[in-house]
């Protein structure tokens, strides 16, 4: 029976994931098929080609294109330091000698005698892939990067900023929606993914930065907020790049939203452990959610695993008035129903916590993934 496609956020104790480990570049990599490898271990490594700089030298030395070979100190090829005498002209009186000093460190790449310039390049800038998780190498793709996988606890949040980053989990507040002051952030914290379960005001990712801490996760937080933090309105959602010390992690929403129960709860549970964290998002195609991965998490029984839409399922309102809160999926009637907008659409009736039994159109709520 066909059904109509649901977004959903995974939000498990237990599942395998496989993460793709890419360059930018060729270069070389590092591991084999079946190396048991680290998050913080390098597993590709490539030379990123250093910046040019170009010299017009025909006019600095007064000679012709041609002429400019026989005026060069140093030929294509050679290593040059900055400030390094690399071309001068040879005058029958020494005191009217043009001498011509390398501007950057790096190398002669090329000597025109069509335009008289030199192109300088300064040194390579290596570029290190980590495997971001602990796990084992399934695949290598020769020059490319590879591929791994790990088993362990996986959720997702709904909008992140900042990159990759990792440490181990530290709860510093005993419910979801409990008022967190930011003095609570200690030096203790440096290198540690804190978790908060309301909203991450500006001065709590202040405390977090100060400190040196690896991420901070969060049930919510205020537009102003973020923009205050990048320093300009954000357009285009496509996060991941930006350099804030600490990737950053909203798990529900912008305002003011309490943790979902189930991810605060699971999170509790993996107080301690290692976490890997990224806060790189898409919500364009190809959609990329901020996330939270803890492997080996061997000791925590895995729940059913429910496929779809289906009674039972955990769903999350994504719409007012259920915006944030979570229920379970009672009944999926097959008719279509008439609404408030005047649509007629397919519903879903839903078990909300402290609300009771509610009818809620498909498209204004998620699932929750196990």
């Amino acid at each position: 029976m066909p059904q109509a496609y649901t977004p959903g956020l995974r939000v498990t104790p237990r599942t395998r994931i496989r993460k793709h480990r890419r360059l930018p570049l060729e270069g070389d990599v590092l591991v084999s098929v079946g190396d048991a490898v680290t998050r913080d271990q390098v597993v590709a490594r490539a030379d990123l080609p250093g910046n040019v700089t170009t010299l017009n030298l025909v006019n600095r030395l007064g000679c012709s294109a041609e002429e400019l070979p026989d005026f060069m100190l140093k030929q294509e090829g050679d290593p040059i330091e900055i400030e390094e005498p690399i071309a001068e002209t040879r005058p029958l009186i020494k005191w009217f000698k043009t001498t011509v000093n390398a501007p950057i460190s790096g190398t002669i790449e090329s000597i025109s005698r069509v335009t008289g310039q030199v192109l300088m390049r300064e040194p390579p800038n290596p570029v290190e892939l980590r495997a971001y998780v602990n796990g084992t190498i399934v695949d290598v793709i020769a020059g490319q990067g590879v591929d791994l996988e790990t088993e362990g606890a996986y959720i997702q949040g709904i909008f992140g900023v900042g990159g990759e980053s990792g440490g181990p989990l530290r709860i510093l507040t005993d419910t979801p929606s409990e008022d967190f002051e930011p003095r609570q952030i200690t030096a203790q914290h440096q290198n540690e993914v804190i978790v908060v379960g309301g909203r991450l005001s500006i001065d709590t990712i202040r405390a977090a930065q100060s400190v040196g801490a690896s991420a901070i996760i969060g049930g919510c937080i205020r537009d102003s907020d973020l923009r205050e933090l990048l320093g300009h309105d954000l357009g285009v959602a496509i996060t991941g790049q930006e350099d804030l010390g600490p990737a950053v992690v909203i798990t529900e929403g912008f305002g003011q939203i309490r943790m979902a129960d189930r991810t605060f709860g699971l999170l509790k549970t993996l107080a301690g452990q290692d976490a890997s964290v990224s806060g790189a998002t898409q919500i364009r195609a190809g959609v990329l959610r901020p996330e939270i991965i803890v492997p080996g998490t061997e000791s925590i029984v895995s729940e059913q695993t429910l496929k779809g839409l289906v009674p039972g399922a955990d769903v999350r309102g994504i719409r007012t008035p259920y915006f944030g809160l979570v229920g379970k999926v009672i009944e999926l009637p097959p008719e279509l129903q008439k609404v408030e907008s005047g649509a007629t659409v397919r519903v879903a009736r839903i078990d909300f916590p402290n609300l009771g039994k509610v009818t809620v159109p498909r498209a204004n709520i998620e699932l929750m993934e196990n």
